[in-house]
């Protein structure tokens, strides 16, 4: 029995426009232009011999048919994709595509991404870093990395990282500058993170020095950047326990205040759910969960 289908390039703009409510912004993942957009819509209209969106003057909405049909569509073009990706990889080595957070690859991924090299040989992993949110990102993955927790719509959250934020230092800059209490910051640079303005007035509230006036600021525009800061002596950064732990390990870092610790979201591996199964992303999945840096309370859930 034949099936009857629309077209099937119109359908994949449709669900572009759609899931983006903006024609421009289906061109641009599309790599189409507005007017090719425009026209694959109008074909699909005509097909279906009525209107699948509401034009405006500066936008376009689903009709109550259209967005019925993309919540059908969807969930279909993906399942579609997914077997497409399954059969083009067998039998020629497993691809995984990970998006992850720029500083957490850098200062945390990378340095451990060997040891899953190791265990599974097979399995060749396409790293990506991006710190956009997911329903922004433009680009396929098997796995994202992102803080949480978030309920991402079509996909599976797994926590496998948690951390708190203390401050770090050179321990070169502590002989210079010794750092006996909070009050001692007054002596320091702070370095901060464009992405995370809030951060060290936060700690000196929680650190009953909410006043402090510090002998300079720097604020740099990625916080992995603040990190190398510190690590070159330039100041005192917000540290991320997790991002920081190999380099106070190390001697590289050292926190000079025990306390107080302020609390941060906790690291998720987001799965789209046509991926929780495949064999390659769950062997990562558990990588990531199953590691001595594993949040003890449920990591894997």
């Amino acid at each position: 029995m034949s099936r009857r289908l629309p077209p099937l390039n119109a359908l994949r703009v449709f669900e572009a426009a759609g899931r983006r409510q903006s024609f421009t912004l289906a061109a641009e993942e599309l790599n189409l232009t507005h007017g090719a957009v425009s026209r694959q819509i109008r074909a699909l209209e005509d097909w279906f011999g009525r209107p699948l969106f509401v034009r405006s003057h500066r936008r376009v909405t689903l009709t109550e048919s259209g967005a019925a049909y993309l919540a059908e569509i969807g969930p279909a073009l993906d399942r579609v994709a997914a077997a497409t990706a399954r059969l083009v990889e067998r039998g020629s080595g497993r691809l995984l595509r990970v998006n992850a957070l720029a500083t957490f690859t850098l200062r945390w991924l990378i340095p451990r991404l060997s040891t899953f090299q190791l265990a599974h040989p097979s399995i060749e992993v396409r790293l990506t870093t991006s710190n956009v949110p997911l329903r922004d990102l433009n680009e396929s993955y098997d796995v994202a990395i992102r803080g949480g927790p978030d309920v991402v719509p079509g996909h599976v959250a797994h926590r496998f990282l948690s951390e708190t934020r203390i401050p770090v230092c050179s321990p070169r800059l502590l002989e210079r500058l010794p750092l006996r209490s909070p009050g001692d910051l007054a002596r320091h640079t702070l370095l901060h993170a464009a992405t995370l303005p809030g951060v060290w007035p936060q700690w000196l509230a929680a650190a009953r020095v909410p006043d402090l006036a510090p002998a300079g600021s720097v604020t740099f525009e990625h916080f992995y950047l603040t990190l190398q800061a510190a690590l070159d002596g330039v100041g005192v950064a917000m540290g991320p326990t997790a991002l920081t732990a190999d380099d106070v390990s190390a001697g590289r870092l050292v926190i000079p205040f025990a306390e107080p610790a302020l609390p941060a979201r906790s690291y998720f591996a987001y799965v789209p759910e046509v991926r929780e199964d495949d064999p390659a992303v769950r062997r990562f999945r558990t990588w990531l969960c199953g590691g001595s840096w594993a949040a003890k309370d449920g990591a894997d859930r």
